[in-house]
C-alpha cells in the first residue's frame, strides 16, 4: 500500500520540483539589477502589466551603465515575451524571472522561466534586482495543516510547530517554581501562598507568548494546537481565563507526555497522530518505520542502494520507491566507439574518477550524450515502471537513518526478489557504493 493517495503523491512530486527550482533561482545572482522576478496573482489583467512593463522600459533606457542598461532591458523584453504565450492569467496565477545570472564559471547565462503554480498564489509582484525573489513561493510550499504545540510541566514551556514534514521549535523556556512542601519553619499558607502566586505567574507568560508565536497579524497562524505536557499544567491552561479564547478554540487534543522539551514534542507529535494523518512529517515516519520492520521481519521484500533499486525498477517488482529529497546522483547516458548507448549513475566522487568516462573494453573516451539528475528522471519515468515514488527528508530520526544508513534510496517490493538472478545483473561499478558516497 502507498503511504498516500496518487493525488497526494503527485501534488508532493510537483512540491519536489518547486523546491529544488526555488533552491537554483534563490542561489542565482547576476552582475547589476538585470534579474526581474514577476509575479501575478489569479485573475491580474495582463493588459495592466504589459503596460507597466513598457512603462518600466522606458525608466531603464535612462540608465547610465551601458552594460547595465542593456541586461535590464533585455530582462524586461524577455519578460514580455513571456507574457505574450497568455492570453490571461492562469486560474493559480503566474510566476515569471528573466534576466541574466553569472554560472559558476563566471560566463553570462540568459534565464527565462514561466510557469503556473501548483495552488493559488496571492501575492503580486515586480522586482529588478540582481537576484531573484522566491520568497513568495516559498510561502507555497508551506502545508495547508500547520499544527501547533504547547509542552508544558513544572520546569518550563515549549511552543512547536509541524508543518508537512518540517519540525520546528519555535521558542523554550524553564521554570523554577516551588515545590508543593517547603521547608520547616515556613508557615503553610504563606507557602502555599507564594507558590499558587508563582505558578498563576507562569501559567500567564504562557498565555502570553502562545499569543506571540500562533497568532500573526491578529490571526490564529496554525489549523490546530496540540496541548501536551503534565496534567495539572496543561488542563489548567486551557480552562485559564488568561489563555486567548482564538487559541482554545484550536485546541485539538491534549495529550499526556512522560517528558518535557522537546522529547516531550517528540512524543506529542507520536501520540497526536489521529490528528496529524495528513501531516506529511508522520506519512514519512510511517513509511520508513514500514520500510524497517519489513527489514527486521526478513520478508525479503526490500531492496536499497542505486544499483539494485533501480534493477528491481526495471524488473517491476518495486511498489513503493523511496528517495531523499537532496540524493546528489546523476544519470548519464554515453556512446561507445560501437555507436552503443551506455546508462551510468555517478554520485559527485565518481564523477571525478575519469574511470567512469572510459569505455571499458577500448579504454578510448566515452561520448557524453546526455546528463540530468537522477531524481528529475525517476519523478518522470516512475509510473512508467508501475511505482509510487515518495520523496523523503532527513528530518525525521527514521529519515536520517534510511538516508545514513541505505543511501537514500531504497523501495518496498511487491514480492521477494533475488537480484543477483535478474536478467543482465552484474556485479560491476556503474552505480556508486553507498559506503563510498557517506
Amino acid at each position: 500500500m502507498s503511504a498516500t493517495t496518487n493525488t497526494d503523491m503527485e501534488q508532493n512530486i510537483m512540491m519536489w520540483k518547486m523546491k529544488k527550482l526555488i533552491k537554483s533561482l534563490a542561489a542565482a545572482r547576476g552582475n547589476g539589477t538585470s534579474m526581474i522576478s514577476l509575479i501575478l496573482p489569479p485573475k491580474t489583467q495582463l493588459a495592466q502589466t504589459n503596460n507597466m512593463l513598457a512603462t518600466e522600459y522606458g525608466t531603464a533606457s535612462n540608465i547610465k551603465s551601458r552594460v547595465n542598461r542593456l541586461s535590464v532591458l533585455s530582462a524586461i523584453t524577455s519578460t514580455q515575451q513571456r507574457l505574450k504565450l497568455y492570453t490571461k492569467t492562469p486560474p493559480n496565477g503566474l510566476v515569471v524571472f528573466c534576466g541574466t545570472i553569472l554560472t559558476e564559471e563566471g560566463k553570462e547565462k540568459k534565464v527565462n522561466i514561466d510557469f503556473e503554480p501548483f495552488k493559488p498564489i496571492n501575492t503580486s509582484l515586480y522586482l529588478c534586482d540582481n537576484k531573484f525573489h522566491v520568497e513568495a513561493l516559498e510561502e507555497l510550499l508551506q502545508a495547508d495543516s500547520r499544527f501547533g504545540f504547547i509542552v508544558i510541566d513544572g520546569n518550563g514551556c515549549l511552543y512547536g510547530a509541524l508543518s508537512g514534514n518540517s519540525r520546528e521549535i519555535l521558542h523554550q523556556f524553564t521554570v523554577e517554581l516551588p515545590k508543593k512542601h517547603g521547608r520547616g519553619g515556613q508557615s503553610a499558607q504563606r507557602f502555599g501562598r507564594i507558590r499558587e502566586e508563582k505558578r498563576h505567574h507562569y501559567l500567564r507568560k504562557v498565555a502570553e507568548t502562545a499569543i506571540q508565536m500562533f497568532i500573526t497579524n491578529d490571526k490564529v497562524n496554525i489549523a490546530g494546537l496540540i496541548l501536551a505536557g503534565s496534567a495539572e499544567f496543561k488542563n489548567d491552561l486551557l480552562k485559564s481565563d488568561m489563555f486567548d479564547q482564538r487559541l482554545s478554540s484550536k485546541v485539538v487534543k491534549t495529550v499526556d507526555v512522560s517528558y518535557g522539551g522537546e522529547n516531550g514534542f517528540d512524543q506529542a507529535i507520536s501520540l497526536s497522530q489521529e490528528y496529524l494523518n495528513n501531516v506529511k512529517f508522520i506519512q514519512e515516519k510511517k513509511l520508513i518505520s514500514k520500510y524497517f520492520d519489513e527489514i527486521a521481519q526478513d520478508t525479503g521484500k526490500v531492496v536499497y542502494g542505486v544499483d539494485d533499486t533501480l534493477k528491481a525498477l526495471d524488473a517491476g517488482a518495486v511498489e513503493t520507491l523511496i528517495v531523499w529529497e537532496n540524493l546528489d546522483v546523476n544519470r548519464y547516458i554515453f556512446r561507445n566507439s560501437e555507436n552503443e548507448e551506455i546508462e551510468r549513475f555517478l554520485n559527485p566522487i565518481q564523477e571525478q574518477e575519469r574511470a567512469n568516462f572510459i569505455d571499458k573494453n577500448t579504454g578510448a573516451d566515452l561520448e557524453q550524450v546526455k546528463k540530468e539528475p537522477m531524481l528529475e528522471w525517476l519523478a518522470e519515468v516512475y509510473k512508467q515502471r508501475g511505482a509510487n515514488l515518495e520523496f523523503i527528508t532527513d528530518n525525521s530520526g527514521e529519515g536520517s537513518q534510511f538516508v545514513k544508513g541505505f543511501g537514500g534510496i531504497g523501495g518496498l517490493l511487491r514480492w521477494q526478489l533475488d537480484i543477483a538472478q535478474l536478467d543482465g545483473a552484474e556485479e560491476d561499478d556503474l552505480y556508486y557504493d553507498d559506503d563510498d558516497y557517506f
